[in-house]
């Protein structure tokens, strides 16, 4: 009896594992074992102290949590190093997928596949210590008031323009380093960009950078939405979209984001 019942919860356990592997049997590059590609260095708040396999920071997270959903123990996940253009060329990849905020574009989708949206990022503004010591805080009304600069190829102008109505005329520049660079010299106050490039910004390129706050991503009429990158034609994508689609519904992903985009990051809705 005992043999009996030993036997049959082996099997049931058997059955279990082979249950949550199953979307993923035979599809990654190494049978058992998923491969996810990072940025080198790769950045917080999507990676802390560029240690992907510790799975702290946004998308070190999400990374781990997808895994569980589609089968993988942690220990099954390795990671491996891209640029992040190099990624985007068509041609084999050393991964199964990439995490490196990628938008989605259809430009892009052309050579590469996308998974379902993993974040939405919403525009931010930034702007530089002394502009806040100045008084400048995360409301409409303070925002109006501030000196801006704006690419005019972006959505960023409209939203300056009809959302904040600032009481000057923003100025246009042709690039965001061009932004930057008027910011380091006083000409403007703020800025606007999607959130993951104003923190990567005033963290990195800025040397008094501030993300001063973030407006609602659900109130944007085409809001920027990083997907998973994967070889074109990945016979992968339908068991990550699965995943991503539990992680949804499951609250798994919403907190991840509370953790480690708004949380770790502080960056506090505009009023």
């Amino acid at each position: 009896m005992k043999t009996f019942l030993t036997a049959t919860i082996l099997s049931v356990a058997a059955t279990g594992a082979f249950a949550a592997g199953h979307c993923a049997a035979g599809k990654t590059l190494t049978d058992g074992t998923l491969t996810i590609a990072t940025g080198n260095p790769a950045y917080y708040p999507w990676v802390l102290n560029d240690a992907p396999e510790a799975g702290e920071g946004f998308e070190a997270a999400v990374a781990y949590a997808l895994a569980e959903e589609m089968g993988f123990a942690a220990e099954a996940v390795t990671w491996v190093r891209t640029s992040f253009d190099e990624a985007i060329q068509p041609g084999a990849k050393n991964f199964d997928l990439n995490m490196q905020q990628y938008s989605i574009t259809a430009e892009r989708d052309k050579v590469v596949d996308f998974s379902a949206p993993y974040y939405t990022a919403p525009q931010a503004v930034m702007t530089t210590t002394p502009v806040v010591e100045g008084g400048a805080t995360a409301t409409m009304e303070s925002l109006k008031g501030l000196k801006w600069g704006v690419v005019a190829s972006t959505t960023a102008l409209p939203v300056v323009m009809e959302q904040i109505q600032p009481s000057q005329s923003p100025l246009v520049y042709d690039d965001n380093a061009n932004i930057t660079a008027a910011m380091k010299a006083g000409q403007i106050d703020a800025a606007l960009f999607d959130l993951p490039t104003a923190l990567f910004t005033a963290a990195v390129l800025m040397d008094n950078g501030v993300v001063l706050g973030q407006f609602d991503p659900a109130a944007a009429e085409n809001p920027d939405q990083f997907g998973m990158l994967m070889p074109e034609g990945s016979a992968l994508k339908a068991c990550v979209d699965e995943a991503l689609a539990a992680m949804t519904e499951n609250g798994t992903l919403a907190a991840i984001e509370a953790q480690w985009l708004q949380e770790a990051t502080g960056v506090p809705l505009i009023k």
